[in-house]
């Protein structure tokens, strides 16, 4: 998931779908500014992360965002801002204690 987001292109492909709803390809490819085979690969990264779902109508495939499919990488998050936080207490008290 790290991965998948890491490029700023997938990353504005998964906000621009997560802030409209769902789009089709030639909508993403427009707003990306990249070739439609790019965006088609962004896309494929972004499914594999399970951060975008697809579905075909006629000729178009639709893409939407999968926001919840972000829950881990947040409960990791979570759980380091903790750990974090813990520390520069610990240091904050060290360095009262120090002068």
């Amino acid at each position: 998931m790290f991965r998948a987001l890491a490029d700023p292109t997938r990353r504005a492909l998964f906000e621009e779908l997560t802030r409209q709803g769902e789009q089709t390809v030639h909508a993403l490819t427009r707003y990306a500014g990249v070739s439609q085979p790019a965006v088609s690969k962004h896309l494929t990264v972004l499914k594999r992360a399970k951060l975008v779902r697809h579905r075909r109508e006629g000729r178009e495939t639709h893409y939407r965002a999968q926001p919840d499919a972000l829950a881990p990488m947040v409960d990791w998050l979570r759980v380091y801002g903790a750990f974090w936080r813990d520390r520069f207490d610990q240091l904050e008290a060290l360095l009262e204690r120090m002068k």
